[in-house]
């Protein structure tokens, strides 16, 4: 069964709070970088939701040495966020402290890592201007950095619709798999 996840991308956290309040039946929100960084966002947003009984999806996307995303996992699991996304490109040690930093259990409770393989927003010579290559197969490099974060501990992928058929089997059973979208009435 599929749960949504309502993307709090707002411009305040009192937008975030009244959109929240419209909807009693809501169990997961996504907090994103652009409300967690402004006024009315950040900890103390983390922390309300989570006393209102949601699930929160903190999409921040760390990408840092090992040691510093661990301590981010392990922040985040105090504030009780229950899945936070890592970059793939960060390399196995990093999504493997990450899992740590998570308290990953494969059990499916407290902090599910979630790795993002490549941004939507490439396109095959972009990613590799960014990476340093020649233009990428880019269905190839998802399936790699998928296959590359699965195996580092990490509890499931973010990927799009186009890539959810290729990542499938590299995913496995009882991992999570988020593929983002926009409902319109």
């Amino acid at each position: 069964m599929a749960d949504l996840i309502l993307a709090l991308d707002l411009p305040t956290g009192d937008d975030a709070r009244r959109l929240v309040d419209r909807i009693p039946e809501l169990t997961w929100v996504k907090l994103g970088p652009v409300l967690m960084n402004r006024a009315g966002g950040g900890v103390d947003l983390v922390r309300e939701m989570v006393d209102r009984g949601l699930r929160v999806f903190l999409d921040q996307k760390w990408h840092d040495i090992p040691n510093t995303v661990r301590g981010a996992a392990e922040a985040a699991r105090g504030l009780g966020v229950r899945m936070a996304t890592v970059h793939a490109l960060g390399g196995a040690p990093m999504l493997a402290a990450a899992a740590e930093g998570a308290g990953e259990s494969g059990d499916g409770g407290g902090l599910g890592i979630v790795a993002v393989t490549v941004l939507t927003s490439h396109d095959a010579s972009s990613y590799g201007d960014a990476v340093g290559g020649l233009r990428a197969d880019l269905r190839q490099e998802v399936r790699r950095l998928a296959t590359l974060a699965m195996g580092a501990g990490v509890r499931g992928l973010v990927c799009s619709p186009e890539e959810a058929a290729d990542v499938r089997d590299v995913v496995g059973e009882g991992k999570w798999g988020f593929v983002p979208g926009v409902l319109r009435p």
